[in-house]
């Protein structure tokens, strides 16, 4: 028996990259939450950064969308679950509206309109054009019948006149409503790093970024007029069951000790590393693990803990930081060398390795693995990576074929493996060295693959399971 969830929903979109997606979703969602509503951010894509504004600015965990990696019902069903409390869910995309991994536009920011049966909000970079915008409008319009564009944004906007005669094109030749007009202006963007833009928590003076870009919204788009657009939608079907969400309580560090029959695992999050998908972390609380917090930068050592996951993000730029925190490295070498099961993805990989260089500077790391890691000014692996597991790699069974996706500007040299093993084959994508990623050193698995729970279901159910097994051990 199918279900309706009457969600009011959009996906914002544009014709192509650097369009103005995220400053618009940004300033559209803090513009609501304004006016007192509450707002379910999603980001289409693997991306950690986008989501990390859209959650501090909303208040609530953004949710990553991407229909390459995830099942059509299982997207459905996540959208939903964290959706249907919400007065509105946006979801912002990337690249093109309908740019894919293939000429079908195979998980494009469309497919996942399609998948939601969703409006779609298309912001519009009106530099230096006035009435091609009509014909532009119309190709979005009428390229896939099964997408729908519920209103038009105009972005960096010159000047009255320029808007007047964008506004007038649109009205004359098209069937799509003008929602808004953003004037051009420095002051409505976010600054910029080496993998796109600088994550929300690094840097609290930067929300001062979003607060203008709130006010821009609230001045220059129709809030009002965006709004009924999503409320009048038609809602979402899905025929099964929707469960509800999973709720994660941190436990505290000096309490760890004192699960007796629950494995806990630690899991490294401060200004070094960052990059986690909720659902993973929720993944190995439904598979009977709690969760404490531990910072690489300032604890002094690890609490007492049967597993550790270390996440994605930028340890080359506080790796001053790391590195002066000698206790808590040598700590970790140390559980490690007697079996502390670990899973590491890319910035984890870096820190577990001897050194990192960047900029001219080396910075000691934790030392567990024999390898160190150089900064490149470009992109090392970037896209979807499709990865086989060889013997003996833990979390993943022999021949498993895991799907995820890399981005790092970051290479390993000086690589050892004659005390460890790579774990997969590359079937696509670049890893370690274009033929492997991942290294297995005892219960260790590192590698710049970035995997998401909702399409690699087993992979918590195995990294608790080995947490039991240590503890046990242990005791």
């Amino acid at each position: 028996m199918s279900n309706t969830y009457k969600i009011p929903r959009l996906l914002v979109g544009a014709p192509q990259g650097r369009s103005g997606k995220t400053t618009i979703t940004v300033g559209l969602i803090a513009a609501l939450i304004g006016q007192g509503l509450h707002v379910q951010p999603f980001k289409k894509g693997p991306d950690f950064i986008d989501p990390s504004w859209l959650t501090k600015v909303a208040g609530h965990t953004c949710r990553n969308l991407d229909s390459y990696l995830m099942e059509r019902q299982s997207i459905r069903q996540n959208f939903i679950r964290h959706a249907q409390a919400a007065d509105i869910a946006i979801v912002e995309g990337a690249m093109g509206l309908f740019d894919g991994v293939d000429i079908q536009g195979s998980g494009s920011a469309a497919e996942i309109a399609k998948i939601l049966q969703a409006p779609v909000l298309l912001v519009i970079n009106c530099t230096r054009m006035t009435r091609s915008v009509a014909a532009m409008v119309n190709g979005y319009a009428n390229f896939d019948p099964n997408v729908k564009i519920g209103g038009v944004i105009l972005n960096q906007v010159a000047r009255s006149r320029h808007e007047k005669m964008l506004r007038s094109s649109i009205a004359e030749y098209c069937d799509v409503p003008v929602l808004g007009a953003m004037p051009k202006g420095t002051q409505f963007t976010i600054p910029d790093r080496h993998l796109g833009l600088i994550p929300a928590g690094e840097n609290d003076a930067l929300m001062e970024s979003v607060k203008k870009i709130g006010e821009a919204a609230a001045q220059y788009l129709d809030i009002e007029g965006i709004l009924k657009m999503a409320q009048e939608w038609p809602g979402i079907v899905e025929e099964q069951v929707i469960q509800k969400p999973i709720e994660i309580e941190w436990i505290k560090q000096d309490t760890s000790n004192q699960r007796s029959n629950i494995p806990v695992i630690g899991v490294i999050r401060d200004r070094s590393f960052s990059f986690y998908y909720p659902e993973n972390l929720e993944a190995l609380v439904e598979a009977g693990a709690q969760l404490v917090e531990v910072s690489a930068i300032s604890d002094p050592e690890l609490p007492v803990i049967d597993g550790l996951y270390i996440g994605g993000g930028f340890p080359e730029v506080l790796a001053r930081e790391l590195e002066e925190n000698h206790s808590f490295r040598q700590h970790l070498k140390q559980l490690i060398e007697q079996g502390l099961p670990v899973y590491a993805e890319c910035g984890g990989l870096m820190y577990l390795g001897r050194r990192i260089h960047w900029e001219g500077q080396s910075f000691k790391m934790v030392g567990a693995l024999p390898l160190e890691v150089e900064m490149i000014k470009k992109p090392q692996g970037h896209g979807y990576m499709h990865l086989e597991a060889l013997p003996g790699t833990p979390y993943f069974a022999t021949g498993k074929i895991v799907k995820g996706h890399e981005f790092h500007n970051s290479r390993v040299t000086d690589l050892d493996t004659s005390g460890c093993d790579f774990a997969f084959k590359v079937l696509r994508g670049h890893g370690i060295n274009g033929q492997y990623d991942g290294i297995h050193y005892k219960n260790v698995l590192a590698l710049y693959n970035h995997i998401h729970a909702v399409a690699e279901t087993d992979w918590a159910h195995h990294f608790v399971k080995m947490a039991e097994n240590w503890r046990r051990e242990r005791k």
